[in-house]
């Protein structure tokens, strides 16, 4: 049982925006959105109780300096305690009568329930596993980290010292993690974890170690260097279990059983369809994808002077035009600034005055996510206002001197990268929560990957005819990966296709270096199956609504007016996206 995947759901188990019940972006009615946020209050109190690390992410105050509950009988006090919470929610529902803080109450209800039945599906099939180096440096670097508020750093120390156990009434968290899995290894029938991930695990432990380092010598603390020093050799003993107890309990397939599987796409990523379903839909994108590809590519070699119009040679060849690893923050600061006058320019969205804050990953941020990625900001409790930050991995040079080459790393591809992850999308997308202002189950509990993700990789899409050709084909290319996302994941993890063979089209067909193609086939198998389609299934959801709405607005429809009110919805789930468009948007532009 991973219980750090339902305190993913639980806490950004659900994430970030609302349903104004006005059509101005900003214009949410104060009373009911104050009452929500009490009644959001039970549910962040949970999370401060089981995972206050990820509670002090978020921004709750009073939880710096606790630590993960991993204490005895954890599952059952959680489950009982979410039950609890279910009740009171459902009892305090009755004496309300507006409709959006009943949606806020619904959200947080569902929110609950699904991830109890989660906690509820995992332990009973899988045996206990937790990546504690990880898990420890993650909430560091949340509090410690860049853009992180320094007068919240000294409550880390306490919290390094509980970890070690050398606080009274605290047991090292490397106890309380073995004695979980320990006391269930008697049960036969729970699946361990998978191989590779664990040997991922170990190969990747001392830079965990590492970076704990360098976040308390970056933040200038003093009084901490006897807890990390013990802490290091807990880990220690901790690495010996895992390769001498957890390592010859792993499974050797990476097949997830079904009714886990379905529930992590639906319940966890929002994709409220069947794995079945998912091949259907994705495998034809990928076609019609792979003809407009063939298509683009003849223009591409055109105006380049490429011998060959193959797409895939044609791809092979502007990966070629990279990016120098002390250059690449001002090349895509200087891309996501050509994106921004496009948007102004073509009338496609509102664009922020501010820039967009960019900046490079540390090693061991690097490690944890080695591709681009949007730091959100703190929702609760963060006094100014603070904005997401969209985040380059660190680039090493080869023993030659020159930068290293990857696929974030060419000129091309710079273009939907930032898109997808700055503007028109992630970044405007979390900015727009800080500048409307929102109800905190609307912030964290209706989130999902599959309203996230599926903006973003829209916002490529809708950006994508007014790029250079090149960029436009890695475009395709990028909306290519998402299809073949959407259809091998699930095959997968339904065993209608092997490892080999999948990455087999990942580095032939969508034309992924080797080493993404690696991290995709890790990603589908064991790091978080099922998260990977919701970026196409998103998509697909968000152009069928957009087509609904011109074929109701004819030629009454404004693409800006419509982004900007998808935007303000914030991050709501399809369904209830599609009803706020159908029954204000469309009336409002009659």
């Amino acid at each position: 049982m991973k219980f750090k995947s339902v305190a993913r759901r639980a806490l950004t188990g659900a994430s970030m925006l609302a349903l104004s019940l006005s059509l101005s972006t900003g214009a949410f009615a104060e009373t009911w959105v104050e009452k929500s946020n009490e009644y959001s209050q039970q549910l962040l109190n949970l999370m401060g109780k089981y995972q206050p690390e990820f509670a002090a992410q978020v921004g709750v105050t009073g939880v710096e300096a606790n630590v993960f509950d991993l204490k005895e009988n954890v599952v059952d006090r959680y489950r009982a305690d979410s039950v609890e919470i279910i009740a009171t929610l459902k009892a305090q529902m009755a004496n309300e009568t507006d409709p959006a803080l009943l949606q806020d109450m619904a959200i947080m209800v569902k929110a609950l329930e699904d991830g109890a039945r989660t906690l509820e599906l995992q332990n009973s099939a899988q045996l206990p596993y937790y990546n504690v180096p990880q898990m420890i440096f993650g909430g560091f670097q949340a509090l410690l980290g860049p853009g992180s508020d320094a007068s919240r750093h000294a409550q880390a120390v306490t919290r390094l010292k509980r970890y070690a156990g050398l606080e009274e009434g605290y047991t090292p968290i490397v106890e309380l993690a073995m004695a979980r899995t320990r006391e269930r290894m008697g049960n036969e029938a729970l699946k361990g974890p998978y191989i590779k991930e664990v040997e991922q695990d170990l190969e990747r432990m001392p830079t965990f170690v590492a970076g704990i380092d360098s976040l308390f010598e970056g933040a200038g603390l003093d009084g901490w260097q006897d807890a990390a020093a013990t802490l290091k050799g807990q880990l220690a003993d901790y690495r010996t279990f895992i390769e001498t107890e957890i390592k010859p309990r792993a499974r050797q397939t990476a097949r997830l059983p079904r009714p886990l599987y379905e529930d992590a796409l639906k319940a966890t990523w929002g994709v409220d369809a069947s794995p079945e379903e998912l091949i259907e839909l994705a495998t034809l994108g990928y076609a019609n994808i792979k003809n407009e590809m063939k298509a683009l590519a003849v223009l591409v070699a055109a105006e380049k002077g490429y011998d060959s119009h193959d797409y895939r040679d044609v791809i092979n060849q502007l990966k070629e035009d990279t990016i120098p690893g002390d250059q690449l923050k001002a090349y895509y600061e200087d891309t996501i600034q050509k994106l921004e006058e496009i948007a102004i320019r073509e009338g496609l969205v509102t664009i922020p005055e501010r820039d967009t804050q960019v900046r490079i990953m540390t090693a061991a941020e690097t490690a944890q996510q080695p591709a681009p990625n949007l730091q959100p900001p703190r929702f609760v409790g963060a006094g100014e206002k603070e904005y997401p930050t969209f985040r380059l991995p660190q680039l090493k040079k080869d023993e030659n001197g020159e930068w290293i080459k990857t696929d974030e790393t060419f000129r091309a591809n710079a273009w939907t990268l930032s898109a997808h992850e700055a503007r028109p999308g992630h970044e405007l997308q979390f900015a727009s929560m800080v500048d409307n202002g929102v109800s905190l189950a609307r912030q964290l509990y209706a989130f999902n990957s599959t309203n996230v993700e599926g903006w973003a990789l829209y916002a490529e899409a809708i950006s994508k005819p007014y790029m250079p050709l090149d960029a436009q084909l890695v475009s395709l290319q990028h909306r290519l990966l998402r299809a073949a996302r959407a259809f091998l994941d699930p095959m997968l993890n339904l065993g209608l296709i092997d490892a080999v063979e999948a990455k087999r089209i990942l580095t032939e067909d969508v034309m992924l270096s080797e080493s993404w193609a690696q991290n995709e086939i890790e990603r589908y198998t064991y790091r978080i199956p099922g998260q990977a389609p919701a970026y196409f299934y998103g998509y697909s959801k968000l152009q069928a609504l957009r087509t609904e709405v011109e074929l109701a607005l004819a030629d009454k429809f404004d693409a800006k007016a419509f982004h900007d009110f998808i935007l303000a919805q914030g991050l709501l789930p399809p369904a209830l996206m599609r009803q706020a468009v159908m029954e204000r948007f469309v009336p409002s532009q009659l």
